[in-house]
């Protein structure tokens, strides 16, 4: 369907390039002029700015020992939560052992409560989403995972003909055409029944950018990861049946679980233990349980007011822990939550920070080096508002202002360089 090109968002597209290219040029000659590092740039080392400003809460933390307190029955644990009304808070094991010296041998029960819980399926992957599951499930750098959709995406050799199996994988809207939606409908009550169809997600916002291209799905549900087993690699198909089975997914209904709430009384505190038991695996048939979903424990039922005797009450020394570091798929989020970049750069921010040696893996987490941090702290001395977070997106605004006609190119780049170039003299 060809249609006139838009001028207002090739003028957005060349604005971000223009100022994008003068911010790293400039800013990547002055540090390898005045500290080696070879290159620095809006989104990178807004990124790069994440991840050390990370390292240094890690390194001001301050390691203290606290004490949690379980009471042990037949069918389940309980742990306190409160004394005297108040958050239990027990930092030394003498007052763990003065609290547990003043529990008598039975506990009352305050309360339990049963409660249907919904758990709805996840949105269709979107550029971001995809890069983050990826990363979780599979163990794929950004950049891998970029890799094989886009041979996905151009077509693989299925018997005699080249297909292309999934839609383009650049994109943040988490739209599906109603052609795929019906086909999927039919596919969900053929393979699982009709209790199992549940509604299309809808977008929460719309995207000024590249709200034109749909989720990433499968192009065709004959291909079923089955089906193509034959023709895929490993990493492939791995990746593949996650694409096929989150589409899916997205239009199937909320797993049903009966959690469970027991509170306990004894002696002015409170104990409570929660545990779940699925009544309906809805969505969850296809896309198994989430990464972060609690594992399913029965709880038995009792009677408010009626008593039950621990078999045993103990304290477990505990000690805070720092904030982690960012993995891929962590760091991916925040870039989009802070609206740093745009989904299509997120893997070759990346890598370029990896390339750069800004930063290390360890354990799956980035770590910055001595390099990486000797970077932003003296980009925070010349230009600590062009590295934050805050700047890239208000960048990002004007950038969809521009795209819209409400705003001018020259007006744009102008107010930007007037200011900025001034800055980069001083430094120099």
């Amino acid at each position: 369907n060809p249609k006139d090109i838009d001028m207002n968002l090739v003028s957005s597209q060349e604005t971000r390039r223009i100022i994008d290219r003068i911010i790293g040029f400039k800013l990547s000659k002055l540090l390898q002029i005045k500290i080696k590092s070879r290159s620095a740039g809006r989104v990178q080392s807004a990124a790069l700015k994440l991840i050390v400003d990370k390292e240094r809460e890690i390194d001001k933390f301050v390691i203290e020992e606290y004490y949690d307190i379980f009471a042990k029955f037949p069918d389940f644990d309980a742990k306190l939560v409160k004394i005297n009304g108040k958050s239990a808070k027990i930092v030394s094991l003498e007052d763990a052992n003065a609290v547990i010296a003043n529990l008598s041998p039975a506990f009352s029960v305050y309360s339990c409560e049963t409660t249907r819980r919904n758990i709805p399926s996840k949105p269709p992957f979107i550029t971001s989403t995809l890069q983050q599951e990826a990363s979780q499930r599979l163990y794929f750098s950004s950049q891998k995972t970029m890799q094989i959709a886009q041979r996905l995406f151009e077509g693989i050799q299925v018997g005699n003909e080249q297909v292309g199996l999934i839609t383009y994988m650049r994109v943040d809207s988490i739209r599906l055409t109603p052609g795929f939606i019906a086909e999927a409908e039919a596919f969900i009550i053929k393979r699982y029944g009709k209790t199992y169809l549940g509604q299309p997600k809808k977008e929460t916002s719309k995207n000024k950018i590249q709200g034109a291209h749909e989720a990433i799905r499968p192009t065709d549900l004959k291909y079923t990861p089955e089906y193509l087993k034959p023709y895929l690699g490993k990493d492939e198909l791995q990746l593949y049946k996650l694409i096929f089975n989150r589409a899916i997914a997205s239009l199937m209904t909320p797993a049903q679980y009966d959690q469970t709430t027991i509170e306990l009384e004894n002696n002015n505190t409170l104990f409570k233990s929660t545990g779940r038991k699925l009544v309906f695996d809805g969505y969850q048939v296809i896309y198994g349980v989430e990464e972060d979903e609690v594992e399913d424990k029965n709880l038995p039922y009792y009677l408010q007011g009626s008593s039950i005797k621990a078999t045993k009450v103990e304290a477990k020394q505990m000690f805070t822990t720092p904030p982690a570091r960012y993995s891929e798929a962590k760091l991916i989020k925040e870039m989009e939550d802070l609206g740093i970049g745009r989904p299509s750069t997120y893997a070759q921010t990346i890598k370029t920070l990896k390339t750069r040696k800004y930063v290390a893996i360890k354990e799956r987490k980035f770590q910055p080096t001595e390099q990486g941090i000797k970077t932003i702290a003296s980009l925070e001395h010349h230009f600590s508002e062009f590295i934050s977070a805050n700047y890239s997106r208000e960048m990002e605004e004007k950038l969809d202002l521009i795209a819209e006609g409400d705003d001018e190119q020259l007006r744009v780049i102008s107010d930007f360089y007037s200011y900025f170039i001034p800055l980069v003299d001083a430094a120099f």
